[in-house]
């Protein structure tokens, strides 16, 4: 930025809050927005079995049970929720410094760490990718074919909860055409980018 620029900006990067049932497209959605902003995104850590094709460290950091309560009580997380019976949570340390170098940074979790999120964080965006419909969602999840039908009946269960949260949640994208709602989403940045909430001072 020139010296003598009128508007000076605060040199933290955003926080982007991204969630959405499991199959509503949010993982492809958040790879876009990182090519895009060259921003950086956390990987979670949890206690779930690894998907066939996940790798440790890249998807997720897989650890045990006791390993992850472990850093809870040693205070290693900005968040954690337990979900389908497994516990996720974002890493606190490469978190901070990232938004203190002024990178933007994608957290894809679920609704509860989003809520959590958002009372650390009063100027973290949250954003909920909602599927056309259920049913949409459903055929989306039995054609992925990574579930069992009572793994796939419990997530839909969980979608359907979230959704009577989405006032949390400073927007919602629908997710039926991917590369429109990967448009909108991107939209929604460059506007937060500009908010007047970002701006350090005004040289008159």
């Amino acid at each position: 930025m020139k010296k003598n620029s009128m508007i000076e900006r605060k040199n933290s990067g955003l926080l982007i809050v991204i969630s959405g049932p499991s199959g509503v497209g949010k993982g492809t959605i958040s790879e876009k927005l990182i090519e895009k902003f060259n921003s950086w995104k956390s990987v979670s850590m949890t206690t779930r079995n690894p998907r066939e094709g996940e790798n440790d460290g890249e998807d997720y950091y897989f650890v045990s049970v006791d390993e992850f309560e472990n850093r809870i009580n040693d205070d290693k997380f900005i968040e954690y929720a337990k979900y389908n019976d497994n516990y996720y949570g974002t890493p606190k340390d490469k978190l901070i410094e990232h938004m203190e170098a002024g990178i933007d940074s994608i957290l894809e979790i679920e609704v509860q760490g989003a809520k959590n999120i958002k009372d650390m964080f009063n100027d973290a965006i949250l954003i909920y990718i909602a599927p056309p419909s259920f049913d949409a969602l459903r055929e989306r999840l039995l054609n992925r074919g990574t579930e069992s039908e009572e793994e796939i009946d419990k997530r839909m269960n969980i979608a359907k909860k979230e959704i009577e949260y989405l006032d949390i949640y400073d927007y919602v994208v629908v997710n039926d055409d991917l590369e429109l709602a990967t448009r909108e989403v991107i939209e929604i940045i460059n506007s937060e980018k500009l908010r007047t909430s970002r701006v350090l001072k005004v040289n008159i």
